[in-house]
């Protein structure tokens, strides 16, 4: 199987790791709310990058029309920091993405991240529907 997949759900995840550094830190001496949303871009990006061809990766992108982010505990610099993605529902051209944040071991999140994105058909610019390609690629059935 090809990783990244069929992640459909946490324990089928696209998996990265990061490690807090001195720039992710706010004055508050924590990682700062807007680089958990950075992380969260971060691997959906990567997830493409590794699941999708050259060619689909040409025919289509993909913009953030939404985030909902809840924080459940810190994190600080230095903390070695898994970052795992799986995808949701699929309406027309919005497809939802899951992001768990969290230190390396830990059994709870430090955020969770749910973002809408949009399909965005490379040569006109517009919205599209998700192609079926794009579900066989990353081994998913469309919903409804």
């Amino acid at each position: 199987m090809t990783e990244g997949r069929g992640a459909h759900t946490y324990e089928t995840a696209f998996r990265r790791r990061w490690t807090a550094s001195p720039d992710d830190i706010d004055f508050m001496g924590h990682v700062n709310n807007l680089v958990y949303l950075r992380w969260a871009t971060d691997i959906a990006g990567h997830h493409w990058q590794t699941v999708a061809s050259g060619d689909m990766q040409a025919a289509g992108l993909w913009v953030v029309l939404r985030h909902e982010i809840d924080y459940r505990g810190e994190l600080k610099e230095g903390d070695e920091i898994e970052v795992s993605t799986w995808l949701g529902a699929a309406k027309g051209a919005r497809y939802d993405r899951h992001v768990d944040i969290r230190k390396v071991g830990a059994a709870k999140p430090s955020a969770s991240v749910l973002t809408t994105w949009a399909y965005i058909d490379t040569a006109t610019r517009r919205p599209k529907r998700v192609p079926d390609s794009v579900f066989e690629t990353f081994g998913l059935l469309r919903a409804g």
